[in-house]
């Protein structure tokens, strides 16, 4: 435990940091599998997604990182914008 705390030091908040690039920007990612929808949780655990490389991760769920853009309640697209046609473009 810290000095002067309650809580152990590893429970405590942290910032993200990317072990890849070193970016601070990373959001929340999709459980894709039954394992990381429960085990993961059991082991205080969350998948976790680089903004900068798109390196996906688990961290501590104590680890603090931005919610997925799509569930943020971000704008929804003008309704008179028309979807781009289906191209194969790298």
């Amino acid at each position: 435990m810290a000095k002067g705390s309650l809580v152990p030091s590893w429970l405590q908040l942290t910032d993200f940091r990317c072990q890849d690039c070193g970016s601070n920007a990373g959001f929340r990612s999709r459980r894709r599998t039954l394992s990381e929808r429960y085990l993961l949780p059991v082991f205080l655990l969350q998948p976790v997604r680089c903004g900068e490389c798109f390196r996906r991760d688990y961290r501590l769920i104590f680890t603090r990182v931005r919610e997925r853009p799509s569930e943020s309640g971000g704008a929804a697209p003008p309704s008179n914008v028309v979807p781009p046609t289906r191209r194969n473009v790298a």
